[in-house]
């Protein structure tokens, strides 16, 4: 014992002050971390894939890569087949069914052939398959139940060499495969059940969240899912990790996770700052108190036209929707534009005056950009300052601007500064919504084209009609969650 510890139980019993029983703070820690693994277990047996299911697994993927690399080695001989993705790296949690079979061609095909052939191979080894265009297209089809892509890539020697996204996939497998074990793989899969659970887990643009990659590498880095649990609790972004110790580029995300196999990526630069507070919350949440129903994901309930309007009244705002049909793009295409659609309106109505106190926006066939207004009616003039009359030149014209126009009160003197009260150009914010000046804010391309073909502004109780197709969204906004 130190003297200083010596000196501070010496103080204790002088002052009478009940002494530290060791014991107790010992008996509590093993209740916490025997309650933990008791929950722990009791996941782990929900999110653990089967044998059967393994079993089938296997022998989809196999019989597939053996049909792709027949029909890709027919084309070019230089070309070979991987299993890539959590089914490859035994991440997967019981229940997913993706299968994920990378194509690899000689680097020396060009582009065009590198797409041609890998179109004609993923046709072949999904005969029922669709495509679909990432950097470039790709085949996406059912087989046996499960959901499989067949990408092409190029077979690269290294990840700083790739010519699109799709070519580190290998790269990230090899990473893995060569570090997880059993037991990483096993948490892993409770971490993904974890993310799913609170919300935060999928890369995909309207998710915004933990990819799986993402996912996996957290758990190498930390050593587990309690690890990784216990660091996120006490993150403080920005948390930067850098697994092969790369020289560090300057990235401006909250988390920032250097890809170790291409050092100029950041794994983490799609995750949002909401999901990585996400995850901080929960993780301290879930170690006070372990319990399974953090891994179910709470699905909220349809809100119904009363609970509506009781959330109204009580609130005392003033809730404004501008519906109009969805463009028709693919999630990751059509939420970036929403979210600008949804920034240059909330600004638009925030520099009128109409002060935001909300706002979210939703799709399905239709789109609707929400937003909950602290004041949603303004006074028919508004205040307008011109500079300090002092500063003559800008003074002197800012005064004769306004001198001579009837409609004006003023310019008058307030303080050391010229004032004008001038007619204010929209006094409800329905009618900015409903004029020529709503389109100059700041909205996604195809967003744009939709409401100029058609839409409408629903205000106030309207918004009701909302409910038939957004009902449990209505719900989720009026009852948030962390």
């Amino acid at each position: 014992m130190s003297e200083e510890d010596a000196d501070t139980v010496d103080r204790d019993v002088a002052d009478g002050r009940p002494q530290a029983d060791d014991s107790v703070d010992g008996e509590h820690e093993a209740s916490d971390a025997d309650e933990f693994d008791s929950v722990v277990t009791t996941v782990r047996d929900r999110v653990e894939p089967s044998e059967e299911e393994r079993k089938r697994l296997r022998s989809v993927a196999d019989r597939l890569a053996e049909r792709a690399e027949s029909a890709a080695t027919e084309l070019c001989p230089d070309a070979d087949v991987m299993q890539v993705g959590s089914s490859a790296r035994n991440t997967w949690i019981s229940g997913d069914r993706d299968i994920d079979i990378f194509v690899r061609f000689p680097p020396e095909l060009d582009r065009d052939t590198l797409e041609e052939y890998g179109l004609e191979v993923g046709h072949a080894t999904v005969p029922d398959g669709h495509e679909e265009y990432a950097e470039h297209p790709y085949v996406k089809g059912t087989v046996d139940g499960f959901d499989i892509d067949v990408v092409p890539c190029f077979r690269l020697e290294s990840a700083t060499e790739i010519r699109s996204a799709v070519d580190r996939t290998p790269f990230h497998n090899r990473y893995l495969q060569a570090r997880l074990d059993d037991d990483l793989a096993a948490d892993v899969r409770l971490t993904k059940g974890f993310l799913k659970g609170i919300g935060a887990y999928g890369s995909d643009l309207r998710t915004r969240g933990f990819s799986g990659y993402l996912t996996e590498l957290l758990v190498v880095e930390y050593g587990g899912f309690r690890e990784l649990l216990e660091a996120a609790a006490d993150w403080q972004p920005p948390v930067v990790l850098d697994p092969e110790d790369h020289a560090q580029e300057t990235f401006d995300d909250p988390l920032i996770v250097i890809d170790p196999t291409d050092p100029e990526r950041n794994v983490a630069a799609v995750c949002a700052a909401d999901n990585v507070a996400r995850l901080q919350h929960y993780a301290r949440d879930f170690l006070e108190n372990p319990r399974p129903d953090v891994f179910d994901p709470d699905d909220p309930e349809p809100l119904s036209e009363s609970e509506l309007r009781g959330h109204l009244e009580r609130r005392g705002t003033t809730p404004v929707a501008v519906r109009f049909d969805a463009p028709d793009l693919v999630d990751d295409q059509l939420y970036p534009q929403l979210k600008k659609s949804l920034d240059g309106i909330t600004n638009g109505l925030d520099d009128r005056g109409f002060d935001v106190f909300r706002a979210t926006a939703v799709a399905d066939e239709t789109a609707v950009v929400l937003v909950e207004l602290a004041v949603s009616e303004r006074p028919a003039v508004e205040r307008h300052e011109g500079p300090p009359i002092h500063v003559r030149n800008h003074a002197e014209g800012f005064y004769e601007a306004y001198a001579d126009d009837t409609d004006v009160y003023g310019p008058f003197i307030d303080g050391d500064r010229y004032v004008a009260e001038r007619p204010r150009e929209f006094t409800t914010a329905r009618a900015f919504l409903e004029s020529d000046r709503f389109f100059d804010v700041g909205l996604g391309s195809h967003v744009e084209t939709a409401l100029e073909d058609e839409y409408e502004v629903l205000v106030g109780e309207e918004i009701a009609v909302l409910l038939e197709e957004f009902g449990a969204e209505l719900g989720r906004y009026f009852d948030p969650r962390p």
